[in-house]
Order: C-alpha cells, then sequence, then structure tokens
C-alpha cells in the first residue's frame, strides 16, 4: 500500500482528487511546496508550546470537544471517504467509529500511561528517590495512507496528540479532502492549529520529512517507508514505519469453518482486499481442507464487486496491473482460480477470488497483492502452517481459526499481532500496539507504546539522604571501596557458587 507513490503532477499550484468509481472530481486542494511545509512545522512548533502547557487533563478536556464534532458529523465524513476511496459507506462508518474510539482512549489514557511515576532506585543507590515521566517530543509529521484515511492516521495522530505533540499531517495524495476535514474540524474544536495539513505528491512528504519536525510517522508501501527513512536519516530524524503486509490466517482441523471461511473471506476481500494486515494467504490442515473450501467458495459466490455492492472498487489505478500479475503468475505456476480469475479485474473493479494449488515461491505468495484475492493452501498440520506462515519478509498480522490450540498456534507466528477466532481485531482495541517486524515496518501505534512512541523517557534521581558510602568523589577512600566490594559479593556474589 502507498501514500506518496503517485506520478509528480504537471501543474505545480493544484491537484484533484479523484472518485475511483467513477473518476470524477471530488475536490481541488494545493500542492504545498517545500517553504510552506517548513512554514507548517514552525507554526506547529509554536501552538506545540501551548499545547503542551494545557497538561493531561486539558488536552483530554480539548480532544474531547474534538471527538465530539466528529461523533456528530460522522455522515458527512463517510459520504468524502466513500467518495475518495471508493468503498461503501458502511465500511466508512466503521472505520471513523474505530478512529473516534482510540481518540477517546488516547486522551483518556494519556496521563497514566505517560506521567511521571516513581520507580525502584536499587540497593547500592536507596538514598536515591528515582522517578520516570514521559514528555512530548515537539512537533511529529505523520504521512497517512489512502485506505484507511480516517482510522490509520488517527492511530498516530491522536496518540501523539494525546501525549502532548502538535501534528504536521501530509494526507495520501488520493484522500486529500479527508485530512483537511479532519484538520478543520480539530480548529474547529479547539481554535488553534496544532493539527495542520498539508497536502501534495510525493515531494510534499519529503519536504515534511527534511522540515524539522521531532518524529515521523509513515503508513505506506515498503518501498515508499525506505524512501521516508532515507529522508529523515539526513537530519537523524526517528520514524516510525508502518508497511506492507502478506498476513496468514490458519485453520486448525477442529475449527469452525463456517466462521473461518467468513473471515479469511472478509480479510481477503473487505475495503476491496486494500488492508495492510487483512488476509491473503490461508492455510487450512489436510483433514478439514475440502470442507473448508467449499465453505469459502460457496460464500465467495455471493459476493459482488461493483458500483451499490458490497466489494468497491480499488483506489489507487495501478494496483490494477499489481493484481492481474499476482493472479496470472498463481495460475502460470499451475494454481488454479475456484473462483474469479484474469477475467475478474475489470477496469475499476476486481471481482472476488480464490486461488489453489499456487506454488509458495510465487509472487502472489510472496508479494503483497492488495485486492480481493486470497490462496488457499493444505497443509499437512499445524507445523506446517506455522513454517509457510513465517515464510515471507513480511510480519505485520495474522490470524488463527482453532478451537483448542488458538494461544499455542499464535505464539509461534512471527508477526506483530494476532487474531484468534476473529479477523483484523487486534486494530479497533485501543489498547493493543499495532505494528510490524521485518518488511512490515517498525515502530508502534495504539495502545500504552503508541503512546509513548510519541514521546522521550526522562529520568529523574534526587538524592533523599547522603549515602553511607561516598563513591561518586575524588574524595573516596580505600576503605569505601572495600566496603563496596564486600557489599555486593554479599548481594550478588552467590550466583554461579559451587553448591557442593
Amino acid at each position: 500500500m502507498t501514500s506518496t507513490d503517485a506520478a509528480a503532477p504537471t501543474s505545480n499550484a493544484s491537484f484533484d482528487s479523484l472518485d475511483p468509481a467513477t473518476g470524477e472530481v471530488v475536490g481541488t486542494h494545493p500542492i504545498t511546496g517545500e517553504q510552506e511545509v517548513r512554514d507548517a512545522v514552525e507554526r506547529a512548533r509554536r501552538e506545540a508550546t501551548w499545547w503542551e502547557s494545557l497538561g493531561f487533563t486539558g488536552r483530554k478536556k480539548q480532544l474531547a470537544l474534538w471527538r465530539g464534532v466528529i461523533a456528530r458529523r460522522m455522515p458527512e465524513l463517510a459520504d468524502l471517504t466513500t467518495a475518495e476511496t471508493g468503498k461503501p459507506t458502511g465500511d466508512a462508518l466503521l472505520e471513523i467509529s474505530l478512529g473516534v474510539d482510540h481518540l477517546h482512549w488516547a486522551a483518556a489514557h494519556a496521563g497514566k500511561v505517560l506521567g511521571r511515576r516513581s520507580v525502584s532506585p536499587g540497593l547500592l543507590m536507596v538514598n536515591q528517590a528515582a522517578s520516570v515521566g514521559y514528555r512530548p517530543l515537539g512537533v511529529i509529521g505523520v504521512i497517512g495512507p489512502w485506505n484507511y484515511p480516517v482510522f490509520t492516521p488517527l492511530g498516530s495522530i491522536a496518540y501523539a496528540l494525546a501525549a502532548g505533540n502538535a501534528v504536521v499531517f501530509k494526507p495520501s495524495e488520493y484522500t486529500p479532502g479527508v485530512g483537511r476535514w479532519l484538520a478543520d474540524t480539530f480548529l474547529e474544536a479547539v481554535g488553534r492549529p496544532v493539527l495542520q495539513v498539508v497536502t501534495g505528491y510525493g515531494e510534499t512528504g519529503s519536504a515534511l520529512c527534511r522540515a524539522g519536525v521531532d518524529k515521523v510517522a509513515f503508513t505506506g508501501s515498503t518501498a515508499t517507508g525506505k524512501r521516508v527513512m532515507a529522508a529523515c536519516a539526513e537530519t537523524l530524524t526517528p520514524v516510525v514505519i508502518e508497511a506492507g503486509g502478506k498476513d496468514a490466517l490458519l485453520v486448525d482441523s477442529d475449527a469452525d469453518l463456517t466462521e473461518a471461511a467468513e473471515a479469511a473471506l472478509w480479510g481477503a476481500c473487505g475495503n476491496a482486499g486494500q488492508t495492510c494486515a487483512g488476509v491473503e494467504r490461508v492455510y487450512v490442515h489436510e483433514r478439514v481442507y475440502d470442507a473448508f473450501l467449499t465453505e469459502i467458495v460457496d460464500q465467495a459466490r455471493q459476493l459482488r464487486s461493483g458500483p451499490g455492492e458490497q466489494v468497491g472498487p480499488i483506489t489507487m489505478p495501478k494496483q490494477m496491473d499489481v493484481i492481474r500479475r499476482h493472479i496470472d503468475d498463481a495460475l502460470a505456476g499451475g494454481g488454479r482460480a475456484l473462483v474469479g480469475g484474469p477475467d475478474a479485474v475489470g477496469e475499476r473493479y476486481v471481482q472476488p477470488t480464490v486461488l489453489v494449488d499456487v506454488p509458495e515461491d510465487s509472487s502472489t505468495q510472496q508479494e503483497e497483492t492488495f485486492g480481493p484475492t486470497v490462496t488457499v493452501a493444505k497443509v499437512r498440520d499445524m507445523d506446517e502452517a506455522v513454517r509457510l506462515a513465517n515464510g515471507t519478509r513480511y510480519a505485520l498480522g495474522s490470524t488463527v481459526f482453532s478451537a483448542k490450540r488458538g494461544m499455542e498456534i499464535a505464539e509461534r507466528l512471527r508477526a506483530g499481532m494476532t487474531a484468534i477466532n476473529s479477523v483484523i481485531s487486534f486494530a479497533g482495541i485501543p489498547t493493543l500496539p499495532f505494528g510490524g517486524v521485518g518488511d512490515s515496518g517498525f515502530g508502534r501505534i495504539h495502545g500504552a507504546d503508541g503512546l509513548r512512541e510519541f514521546t522521550y523517557p526522562h529520568a529523574i534521581a534526587r538524592q533523599r539522604f547522603k549515602p553511607a558510602m561516598a563513591l561518586t568523589t575524588f574524595a573516596r577512600t580505600e576503605k569505601s571501596e572495600q566496603q563496596l566490594m564486600k557489599v555486593v559479593g554479599a548481594l550478588y556474589g552467590r550466583a554461579g557458587k559451587d553448591k557442593s
């Protein structure tokens, strides 16, 4: 998935966002130049001082005002999201609802997670009072995706704001109107531009990386994530990278096959398959493989993509070529299409496609497809399923369906997140961190980890009384050193001592 991969515009003044279902212009937006991006960051830095001064309680009140505006105007935001992405209105409302819930959690829990707390000073430093608190970095640059233009960027924006930072948000060039709406409603609710938006193509995102922000949170393709990292490296700007996925769903022999097939189909075809943590591969125990295939094929044949259907269009036109190539590669390698196939790829829509017998070394199994397709493979047991699931360079989300061994199997998967007997549920739970490893990125949004991601820890040691042994002084005596050796020996010297 990508947020800054589009070709550069022919004009440096403005660009249009288009309805992917019709090609009609949804809105026209300015291309924010490098100096304008820097100006936005400087404004944000001035606002950050005021925002931090409000404290956790003050920011919680301000964010509640913004949350209220979004909640009251959900239909308006959903219509705009549908217009720019093509997704069904119901899917847009679900996305917004989850985003609002995360905004609430971040604001409500920032003080508890980040506030200063006492920690043990240890035995040798018992005369000290030790504490740690988490302080905002300053200004966070957020580069958002087009596939979930509300929920995903709010996973960074809400947590960064709750932690006390100002934010400059660069939405995808495919969904600039949604980004503008979020910034405008924040200003309406709070009255100060602590959250600002800059719009444009890849050059605008690159300018944001170089504009002096204190951290960049990026969601998009692995390839674009590498370019973001390279740009940020010039100024040692830290980054959070949430990149692509090739997520697997594992079906054990005791799984509920109807629910597993429904979850696999939703994970593969929901949002037209344009979900980084969706389902692209399914591994099924040989004992239930045939029954599972019957179930998922029956369900998939009832699902349609098109205007007014449950599956919307492909938002980014060039993704059509990737989807078509992966289907063709699967079939060329001996795979079969039980539903869909080459003819499933139209001009704007892709029909749900279920593939079997696909070689594991094919691009279909190793590269992110980002379309409403899924491969299903038979495995001897869950050991083989785990090995194959872990067999790509991606490691974002995963799913396990099993009546008895769900936790056991989940613990063996190399992934940032796992859902058991449900699909993508981890994304909607505000307390759980979201992110991957390997080519799926690093760093976390959501939960306590997501709040800390946009802060730095500040450690304080305060002497309560003079130490029994004066060690950190040039007046230290040999007697003090001998006493130190005796104390350390008594406290820690018994480990590994011969018990005979």
